[in-house]
Order: structure tokens, then C-alpha cells, then sequence
């Protein structure tokens, strides 16, 4: 592990590299925590994920799919109905995402915008 942290060149086989391009964005790593319960419909991810808008939504859940972390199933009803649900790759990010809450509870709130 120490050695992965002081490699000096980053090269595109950079398993740190890798995984940052996935998770680049503030949408993605929120997708992925929001499906870690398990499947969900576009429509409730949506809601869960205020200020995200549509189009980046449906961009992100694209990309997740293209890369293997998550799988879309579309259901042939009127209106069709699409569920999200993380492939057992999708899953492994538990641990990463839980790494990254832990420090995230030591750095201090943001200043309150309305405060301001």
C-alpha cells in the first residue's frame, strides 16, 4: 500500500488514478451512497439528491453503467419504469465511501451560505 501512496508518476494503470476518475464529481460518490441500500428507481435517487439536475443525473448513471458499477433494468410498463442497483463492483465502494465520511466528520461545516 505505501508503495501505491509515494509512486512518483501517476501512469494510467495507477489503481489511485483509476478509481479517482470514477468517483470525480461531486454527483457520483452521492449516486453511489444512495444505492448502497440497494435498487432504486431513477425518480427516487432524483428526489434524495436535491439540486442535482436531470440531464446530470441521467450522465452519471450512464457512466456508473458503462464502467460496471451499476446495472439498469427498465421495466416495459406505461410509463416504463427504470430501476438502479450497484453490481457487486459497485458494492466494493462501501468501504471507500466509508473512508471518506469518517474524514469527512473531522474537517469543520462549511460556512452557512444564509448566514452570510
Amino acid at each position: 500500500m505505501d508503495n501505491l501512496l509515494s509512486q512518483a508518476d501517476c501512469h494510467v494503470s495507477c489503481p489511485i488514478k483509476k478509481t479517482a476518475e470514477v468517483l470525480e464529481g461531486k454527483w457520483t460518490t452521492l449516486i453511489i451512497r444512495e444505492l448502497l441500500p440497494g435498487k432504486k428507481r431513477y425518480s427516487q435517487i432524483q428526489r434524495a439528491l436535491e439540486g442535482i439536475s436531470p440531464r446530470m443525473l441521467a450522465s452519471r448513471l450512464r457512466f456508473l453503467e458503462s464502467v460496471g458499477l451499476v446495472n439498469r433494468t427498465v421495466y416495459a410498463t406505461v410509463p416504463p419504469m427504470t430501476e438502479y442497483a450497484l453490481t457487486a463492483l459497485g458494492q466494493d465502494i462501501r468501504d471507500v465511501l466509508q473512508a471518506m465520511a469518517k474524514f469527512g466528520e473531522k474537517l469543520p461545516d462549511p460556512p452557512d451560505p444564509k448566514r452570510s
